[in-house]
């Protein structure tokens, strides 16, 4: 009994590192694509790390990557009793349960190195051509906001479905990091919405 334990703990670490993780949407800034506004049920998506180091990072690509330049606010998040939270991290540490990791973000990504991304009179432009995007959340526009960006090599331009509600690459392109994401940073692909069951499908 304590042999079969151990070897499925280890096999689950096995996989957490080098193939699949599970994460928790924490916020509606990829609204309607995931779920995690207020009064939600957060969804649960699985992540493909194999993906990403297989394929690489590709335009459309909903990525998680670690939050390297300090994008997210510090805040203290409503924890369950010790026991139960020790029992979850523990968990979430073997992938046994989704990571609710405060470091994580999960965005779109919109433009890979050498692409030029431009916000204009409402849409979106990558290399000059417009974006078709039938995810963004309904009444917002594509880009609120006007920019022109050369993506460098070996980072990202990332942005929410949700473009109202997202403080992403847009927000950031003052900062030391100017907005883009360092493709070392990401962990994987976001591929499949794994609860609730009523939402439970792929991802594109």
């Amino acid at each position: 009994m304590l042999g079969t334990l151990v070897a499925a703990i280890l096999v689950s670490l096995f996989v957490k590192t080098l193939l699949i993780q599970a994460f928790l949407i924490p916020s509606g800034s990829m609204e309607p694509t995931l779920h995690g506004c207020p009064g939600c049920v957060d969804d649960r998506v699985l992540v493909s790390k194999l993906t990403t180091r297989l394929g690489g990072v590709h335009r459309g690509d909903i990525v998680v990557f670690h939050d390297s330049s300090g994008w997210l606010p510090s805040t203290s998040s409503t924890r369950g009793s010790e026991l139960q939270d020790r029992v979850h991290d523990t968990l979430a540490m073997i992938g046994l349960a989704a990571s609710s990791n405060e470091g994580d973000l999960i965005k779109r990504v919109m433009g890979v190195g050498g692409d030029t991304v431009e916000g204009r009179d409402g849409n979106l432009y990558v290399n000059g051509r417009q974006v078709e995007e039938p995810y963004v959340f309904p009444g917002d526009s594509p880009s609120e906001t006007d920019f022109t960006v050369l993506v460098p090599d070996g980072k990202l331009w990332v942005m929410g479905d949700h473009r109202g509600e997202s403080a992403d690459s847009r927000f950031h392109v003052h900062d030391p990091g100017r907005g883009f994401v360092p493709v070392t940073d990401v962990v994987g692909q976001a591929f499949v919405i794994v609860w609730p069951l009523g939402r439970v499908g792929s991802l594109t």
